[in-house]
């Protein structure tokens, strides 16, 4: 078999054991149309970057004042770097830091319908959201800047009950995301 051809079969693979990650999804709170792929985007798309957070075996979570579960992460600023805005936002949302470098494990190709992009310095109409894992050690706790999610509270939990918790009253296809990040970390 050629690279291409094992690449496919691992990529059809992944689909068929992730179905709800890998469907189209439509984003209705940003007008998003996203499709999720394990190809990464060119770094000039990423706008939003989250992680599972690994503390040993148990997966952190963030919960907001709207009693809203979610991993770390976020927007990135105007020229930020993908790793200065993952070590902000760890720091922000869940008072934790790097351990380890990051994983990426894929991104969500996403392209809105809406006439001008959410920050003025984002890519417009098509952007990414880069989704990954990491070791992580929570050390303190969440900064919670005024333009910010008020995080009320940071558990890790084992990563049943993560996925559990982020489908709460949002899409299934969160559980798979940690599902694959899982794996993804089983095989470091």
């Amino acid at each position: 078999m050629t690279d291409t051809t094992e690449t496919a079969t691992e990529l059809t693979d992944l689909a068929s054991r992730f179905p709800l990650l890998h469907a189209p999804q439509h984003w209705a709170w940003g007008g998003y149309d996203a499709q999720f792929s394990v190809e990464l985007p060119p770094d000039e798309l990423i706008t939003n970057i989250h992680v599972v957070g690994f503390s040993g075996d148990r997966v952190v979570l963030c919960r907001d004042a709207r009693d809203h579960w979610f991993l770390p992460g976020g927007t990135r600023e105007a020229g930020e770097s993908v790793e200065s805005c993952l070590a902000r936002e760890l720091r922000e949302e869940a008072g934790a830091r790097l351990t380890g470098p990051p994983v990426w494990i894929g991104a969500h190709r996403c392209v809105t319908d809406n006439p001008v992009p959410y920050r003025p310095w984002q890519p417009h109409p098509e952007k990414a959201w880069l989704w990954g894992w990491a070791e992580v050690d929570v050390d303190s706790e969440p900064t919670n800047p005024e333009d910010g999610e008020e995080v009320v509270e940071v558990r890790a939990v084992d990563p049943e009950e993560a996925g559990r918790l982020l489908v709460h009253a949002r899409e299934r296809w969160w559980a798979e995301l940690v599902q694959l990040a899982v794996e993804s970390h089983a095989r470091r």
